[in-house]
Parts: C-alpha cells; sequence; structure tokens
C-alpha cells in the first residue's frame, strides 16, 4: 500500500462525495492506484505497457507517467471497459499531474484522457464524454471529477490516456476510479434509442425524473416576500456560475465536467444550464434520436449539480419574445423536472424589441405601440421569426398547468435587464405554485442600477443570471460604455452582496465573453474570474459606485 494512501482517500472523500462513502462502488478501473504488481514486478497488474509510458514511484507511492520524447509523437495507455446494461451514468475520478505539455501541430494536440463509447458492432455513439485536455503545466498535483452519462446500447467505453502529438510534455496520472452512479431518470419504455433514424421532429412525452438519490438533494425552494427561503424557513442565497454552450451544441461542451469544478473548487451552490427548444425536441440539424441524448445530458446536469447540494436554474436560452414552441418547451421540461428540488425555470433568457404589454400578455408584433425600446439594439443577431407571441405569462401557465410547483425566473425587457415594468402593473401571476423570481442581467454598459434592477428587489427576490465584465469592448458597446472591469468587477459584487441578490456569472466556458475562466483547467481570468471566485467563497467587496 502507498504511504500516503490514508491522506489522499480523506483529501478525494471531500473533494468528491459522490464516489466515495459507507456504499461506495467498486472501480471499474483494474488498480488504478497503480500500486499491484503481482504478475510482473516491474509494472501495475491490469495496465498495458506502451512504449513512452513508465511506472514511477515517489516517496512510496506510484503512478504512471507519460513522456514525449520527440515531437509529433503519440504516446497513449488504451483500456477498453466493459459496459453493463444497468450503467446509466459514471463518474471518473483521478490525479493528474503535467510538465511543459507544448500542443503540436493544432490546438487540440495536446495531453487528454479520450473516450468514446462503443456498441456491440463497435461503432461509436454520440455524444460521447467530453475529453479532459492539458497544456503547459500544473502546479503539483490537481484532484478532477467528471460525471458521464452513459448512452443506450454501450457495451464499452474506451478510455485512452494520452499524450497527442505533442512537441514536448510529461503527464503523470494516480488513483483513477471510474465507478457507476445513479443516472437523474432511467430510460422511458417509450423513448426512442440512440439509432441512424430519421430526425424527430416532436419527442417522446416526458415523464417525471425521479431524483438519483433524495437524500443527496438541497431543499426545496419557495418564495417568501423578496427572498427564497427553504421549508424550515432559512433564507437561501443562490450564489454561482453560467455553463454555457448548451445553446450552441446538442451535444454541449466540458458540461459534466464543469459543473463538479464549479461546485466543489470554485464554491458555487447554484449552476445556471442555457438549453434550446430545438435541441431539447431533437430538431437540430445533426440529431437522430429526437433530442433523447441531449435531454439526458441535462438529465446528468441536474443530478450533478442536486447531488452535491446545490441548484440548477434550466435556462430557455432564447431571445427577442416568447413564441408557443416556447410554450411547447415548458409544458415537456416542467413535466420532467416537476418538483425536483434542485432545479428552477428560467422561463425566457432575453426578451427585447417588445413592450411590456406583449412581453406580459403576448400579442402582434407587429402592431403600433407593441414594440419596446432597448438601450443597445444589437447585443444578438438571433430574431424573431413570426409576428404573434403568447407572452411570459403563457410560460408561467403552461408550467403550473403540468403541476409543477418549481420557483419560476422571469427575467426583463432590454435583453434581460429592466425590470421597471414589473413595477408598475406587469407583474406575472403564479397560481398554485412556490412563486416568481425576477432577474435581471447587468453588464458595464447597462446603467441606472436602482430604476432598472433594484426596484424590483424592493418587493420580489432577484436573480442576477448573467453577471460580467469584458476585457475587451465588445463590438456593439459604444466606446463611452466600456468601463475598465478592474474597477467595475468589484463593484458589481459589492452591489450583489450589499443586497444579497441571488446570481450566477457569465461565463464558466473559456470562448464566451464575458469569460470567468480562460481555459479547461479552469483558469480563472484576472479581469473577471478571479473576483468572482474570491466572492464565491467568500470574500466581501464593497460598493463604491452605483452606475
Amino acid at each position: 500500500m502507498k504511504a500516503n494512501l490514508a491522506l489522499t482517500l480523506f483529501l478525494m472523500l471531500l473533494a468528491m462525495p459522490a464516489a466515495f462513502g459507507d456504499d461506495a462502488a467498486p472501480s471499474l478501473l483494474p488498480n488504478g492506484d497503480f500500486e499491484r504488481s503481482g504478475k510482473d514486478a516491474n509494472w501495475p497488474d491490469g495496465w498495458p505497457r506502451p512504449a513512452g509510458v513508465t511506472w514511477e514511484q515517489e516517496d512510496g507511492n506510484h503512478f504512471l507517467r507519460l513522456r514525449a520524447e520527440k515531437p509529433g509523437q503519440t504516446v497513449m495507455v488504451y483500456l477498453a471497459v466493459p459496459m453493463k446494461g444497468e450503467h446509466q451514468a459514471l463518474e471518473l475520478s483521478y490525479r493528474v499531474r503535467y510538465a511543459d505539455i507544448k500542443p503540436g501541430k493544432q490546438a487540440w494536440f495536446d495531453g487528454r484522457i479520450m473516450m468514446n463509447f462503443k456498441d456491440e458492432a463497435k461503432q461509436v455513439l454520440k455524444p460521447g464524454p467530453a475529453h479532459p485536455n492539458f497544456k503547459g503545466s500544473s502546479k503539483g498535483w490537481v484532484n478532477r471529477t467528471q460525471q458521464i452519462a452513459v448512452p443506450q446500447g454501450a457495451k464499452v467505453l474506451e478510455i485512452m490516456l494520452t499524450l497527442f502529438q505533442t512537441e514536448s510534455g510529461t503527464l503523470d496520472f494516480d488513483d483513477m476510479r471510474l465507478v457507476p452512479v445513479a443516472a437523474a431518470t432511467k430510460p422511458s419504455a417509450t423513448a426512442p434509442a440512440t439509432t441512424s433514424a430519421p430526425v424527430a421532429v416532436k419527442a417522446a412525452p416526458s415523464v417525471p425524473v425521479v431524483p438519483a438519490n433524495p437524500a443527496l438533494m438541497p431543499p426545496v425552494l419557495r418564495v417568501d416576500g423578496n427572498q427564497l427561503k427553504t421549508p424550515d424557513g432559512k433564507a437561501a442565497w443562490l450564489q454561482g456560475l453560467a455553463v454555457a454552450s448548451m445553446e450552441w451544441t446538442a451535444t454541449g461542451e466540458h458540461v459534466l465536467q464543469s459543473i463538479p469544478v464549479a461546485i466543489d473548487q470554485w464554491k458555487a451552490n447554484a449552476i445556471r444550464l442555457s438549453v434550446r427548444d430545438d435541441f431539447w425536441f431533437g430538431r437540430g440539424k445533426w440529431q437522430k434520436d429526437g433530442g433523447e441524448a441531449y435531454r439526458k445530458l441535462v438529465d446528468a446536469a441536474v443530478d450533478a449539480a442536486g447531488s452535491r447540494k446545490a441548484y440548477l436554474v434550466l435556462d430557455l436560452h432564447r431571445f427577442g419574445a416568447p413564441m408557443d414552441e416556447h410554450v411547447e418547451f415548458w409544458k415537456d421540461a416542467a413535466t420532467r423536472y416537476k418538483n425536483h428540488p434542485a432545479v428552477l425555470f428560467e422561463l425566457f433568457n432575453e426578451a427585447h424589441g417588445i413592450s411590456w404589454e406583449v412581453w406580459r400578455n403576448g400579442g402582434d408584433l407587429t402592431e403600433k405601440g407593441k414594440t419596446g425600446t432597448d438601450v443597445n439594439v444589437a447585443e444578438n443577431k438571433e430574431k424573431v421569426t413570426r409576428s404573434k407571441s403568447p407572452g411570459m405569462q403563457a410560460l408561467v401557465d403552461a408550467v403550473r398547468g403540468t403541476g409543477a410547483h418549481n420557483v419560476v425566473i422571469a427575467g426583463g425587457t432590454d435583453w434581460g435587464y429592466d425590470l421597471s415594468g414589473v413595477m408598475r402593473g406587469y407583474a406575472l401571476e403564479d397560481k398554485g405554485g412556490n412563486g416568481i423570481m425576477y432577474s435581471s442581467h447587468i453588464y458595464p454598459w447597462k446603467k441606472d442600477w436602482q430604476a432598472k434592477a433594484l426596484v424590483a428587489a424592493e418587493k420580489y427576490p432577484l436573480f442576477i443570471g448573467e453577471v460580467g465584465c469584458p476585457l475587451e469592448r465588445m463590438s456593439f458597446i459604444p466606446p463611452e460604455q466600456h468601463e475598465d472591469p478592474y474597477t467595475w468587477a468589484p463593484d458589481v459584487l459589492g452591489l450583489i452582496q450589499r443586497y444579497k441578490l441571488n446570481w450566477t456569472a457569465w461565463c464558466f466556458h473559456p470562448k464566451s465573453a464575458p469569460m470567468v475562466i480562460s481555459d479547461w483547467q479552469y483558469t480563472a481570468t484576472p479581469y473577471w474570474g478571479a473576483f468572482v471566485k474570491d466572492a464565491l467563497s467568500g470574500k466581501q467587496f464593497e460598493l463604491k459606485k452605483m452606475r
């Protein structure tokens, strides 16, 4: 046994509650701590011995090392892990250390763990797991955890520890575990299989998702005055991160890797997950399963957050005005997550270009007086394609019509920023639910915080669902509206903390500005992410200047 095994397991127990415990499942990986060497005294049992890979030891602790001896070389350790029918989701955990990994001719020629599910015919199944990648050098050993949804028909999971055609570098692995975990939902008997069938335009009806382990879930939330409260009357304060990508790709990017990092390492207690109705129903260009894989990925994200006692805000990431297909989405999605303790419903991302009357009650978008005035008219290029909107109240009614009591979130006009109309008679009605929380998106080009956002916080809980400051001026922002993020960030966080506003920072993705992270090693950007990470860890900021 390794000398520091007890300490290692204790630290991993704290970091990864889903993988360990009194009833922890055995790992599907053989000899993942690389200590047993009964068959060959010079190599760990159960692992292949390819060129470029060595079995190392430090202070009595063994691990595998991959080393690129020359530029363009691929060094790989390959394992094929059999899958059983009852495997619905997996959790991969490991320690990794890397040094001087310089990418090769392409940006993705780096260190990584490549993974593929294959069916009985040895065909690769989609969507596959996210591939953790490693560049540069780490500061010693780093603990990583990733949850993986198992697609229907999977017979094997291929795992490849790889230095893929890098210029240089070493990559060390230790304490690898792959354990089955409960999926957020069991496949419906009527759900379509993941095959090459024609693109579906209507998904099988949803069935309610039951939490994988209700004992691990956070308490149900309800609106009480201008606060969120738990059943025992305690005030809840949601603070977290927006996890993007499922609004632009039906397979997501690092979603199930990012959520555990956000909660376990960044101390978030809320995740805002952006989704699209067309991907949900399998209407995306490359979807051929009626959206089943997409919905299962959302299921897994819900469980990844909920099993860590955090909340997930399901954000319908659309722009302009609510449409009939959004009513359809909420009837289905609300049925699926009906009364799930960890899930809140954000009805519509950013309304713009409509009057408050249309925002609330719907109407003809071409009729005089039904359009709105936005401060910035070019924030997004997504266009409204039809002339009539059912309005936000119809989305609330669609949710409540399913019997779902979950807290719903409604953003205002002017790209989700302006909530002044809520206080002028356009508040939504909630019949039979746990209440409505209003949302505002605050960026440096949004002015008059008091009149446009804080005014609603006097009566209702407020959710700052998007907030952030880019380093460079965004193209649609006049120069005079761009602010130095190093002075704006502490002020907006001071505002949030002074009024205890619920919030999720945009964005926990390295390519969606304003970025909280700069890479998939989750390195905080100095101009925004570093402030966010400090705030989530409890650092207090002073509000020096209102905007």
